[in-house]
């Protein structure tokens, strides 16, 4: 079932390459994850990046997410500095041994990223988001997610980076349910 989400994903991706966008996918261990992102001029004063994604891991545990980041650069003396507020929807299930979690939860996110100056095209990029209790629907009862990475720029279109991420979800009968945990590898390609 999870193969068949990934290749549902791709073939949307592809398909609505009218518009600029990005495909990221990146890899750990134990996770993937697939993510189309695109930009809407039409919210707020600069645009808006929207993102859908699906994430996998082998201990079945499958997750959607969506997202609206607003994001700007800095205007004072620190040149390269990108930063961004949103909010990142979560829903899927988590595979328990006992019953499976099903569930969806809201959360607010931010997202900073600063451009190394040098020769060398890297940046370094940080995101959180956080989904209390109060946002959070059916068996799920709070997201966490944290992501650190560094960007190497391959080409202007594309981007391969190493990072760590941590994704917990809090449910009814797990307190801290890891759905990733570990080191990732990823490329990012813009269109």
């Amino acid at each position: 079932m999870l193969k068949q989400a990934f290749s549902a994903a791709v073939i949307a991706a592809s398909v609505s390459t009218a518009h600029a966008g990005a495909i990221d996918f990146r890899i750990g261990s134990s996770v993937a994850e697939l993510s189309y992102l695109t930009q809407t001029a039409s919210f707020g004063y600069g645009g808006a990046d929207i993102g859908f994604g699906l994430l996998g891991n082998d201990n079945n545990d499958f997750l959607l997410n969506a997202s609206i980041l607003v994001s700007g650069n800095s205007t004072g003396d620190v040149k390269g500095l990108h930063f961004g507020v949103g909010l990142k929807a979560y829903g899927g299930t988590l595979d328990d041994p006992k019953n499976n979690q099903d569930g969806a939860a809201v959360a607010i996110s931010a997202k900073v990223r600063y451009v190394i100056p040098g020769t060398v095209p890297l940046a370094v990029l940080g995101e959180a988001a956080f989904a209390p209790d109060i946002t959070s629907f059916s068996d799920f009862n709070g997201v966490n997610e944290y992501r650190v990475a560094l960007e190497y720029e391959v080409t202007p279109s594309a981007r391969a980076y190493v990072g760590y991420r941590k994704l917990e979800v809090e449910s009814n009968d797990r307190p801290d349910h890891d759905v990733d945990n570990s080191a990732h590898i990823g490329v990012r390609f813009e269109f």
